[in-house]
């Protein structure tokens, strides 16, 4: 079973940027496409990225041009570069593994396993 540890959160002026990653214990990502979701309170996760093995990648519309998703398949890590933060940004971060998530199906068509980590907190102030 994958268990993802994120870290890299944190306190960041609008404008400002933040690197998040994340560590897979277990078995690893393995060849699973991996995505960056975010969650406010009383609001379901929203996934924000995804990565495949091969290096496709797909962003949502609010972060799209900001956030940069990457991964290093040799650690078994995927990172998140968040840049021109802005209040908005502001959530708890969690990252997963991905099902149906490829070329043709995108962000849109991508599930998560069933198994999350604490999630790290970034907070973006105005």
């Amino acid at each position: 079973q994958v268990q993802p540890v994120e870290s890299g959160g944190g306190l960041v002026q609008a404008g400002g940027s933040l690197k998040l990653s994340c560590e897979a214990s277990g078995r690893g990502f393995g060849r699973n496409p991996v995505g960056w979701y975010r969650q406010t309170p009383g609001n379901q996760r929203e996934l924000v990225a995804g990565i495949a093995i091969g290096g496709y990648t797909d962003y949502g519309d609010s972060v799209k041009d900001r956030f940069i998703i990457s991964r290093d398949n040799t650690k078994n890590t995927v990172a998140l570069q968040m840049n021109n933060l802005k209040p908005e940004d502001t959530a708890v971060y969690y990252c997963n593994a991905l099902r149906s998530f490829n070329e043709l199906t995108g962000i849109g068509g991508a599930r998560p396993f069933d198994s999350w980590g604490q999630g790290t907190q970034v907070t973006v102030s105005s």
